[in-house]
């Protein structure tokens, strides 16, 4: 069920994606997709959630093993380049349904509600990354942490990954370094390139 709605709403998009579809695309009857899920937006929380985590085991993304490297860094180059490799994971499996989600929020208030959380755990998901890069030294911004917070909460938005290795090619081996030299140049004093990060 959640694979299909996720196809179709990236396919077709949300408005245009009944419960009817979904239940045919997924070869179960519409009252079991309704009895499974209840309404067509908790079907999409659904879907953004198993996107984001990879699964539907109930643990936090920021306690997931993939999310690790940004623990366990030693260096605060080392932690945005470990951000880099979860921002690109997460951009490979969530980009298009995020995408999709955006475009429904113009014209559905329960969708608009559902975007307005995604950017509000993004930009939580920037201040835990600013924090522990702030743990190991000095920020760029010196003590304008809210400053910081909003270039990684920019820069960890699935649209890049989408425009730049969906619709221009790149591999995700070189977005991840672009990524991660822009969030270390954004972020750090004296930053260069990723070389540093280990």
């Amino acid at each position: 069920m959640v694979a299909a709605a996720g196809e179709l709403f990236v396919a077709r998009g949300y408005g245009a994606t009944s419960l009817a579809d979904i239940a045919a695309r997924a070869g179960v009857a519409r009252p079991t997709a309704f009895a499974a899920f209840g309404s067509k937006p908790a079907l999409l929380r659904q879907v953004l959630d198993e996107a984001l985590a990879g699964d539907d085991e109930p643990v936090p993304v920021a306690e997931r093993p993939w999310f690790r490297p940004v623990w366990e860094a030693g260096t605060q180059a080392g932690v945005l380049d470990g951000y880099a490799g979860v921002c690109t994971l997460i951009g490979g499996r969530a980009a298009q349904i995020f995408e999709a989600v955006r475009r429904a929020a113009d014209d559905n208030g329960e969708v608009a509600q559902v975007w307005e959380t995604l950017l509000r755990n993004r930009r939580r998901g920037a201040a835990m990354v600013v924090e522990r890069v702030r743990s190991l030294g000095p920020l760029r911004q010196g003590s304008d942490v809210e400053r910081a917070v909003d270039v990684v909460w920019f820069l960890n938005d699935p649209a890049h990954y989408d425009a730049l290795v969906t619709r221009c090619g790149w591999s995700e081996g070189d977005f991840r370094e672009w990524l991660s030299d822009q969030l270390a140049r954004g972020v750090l004093t004296g930053a260069g390139s990723r070389g540093s990060a280990a």
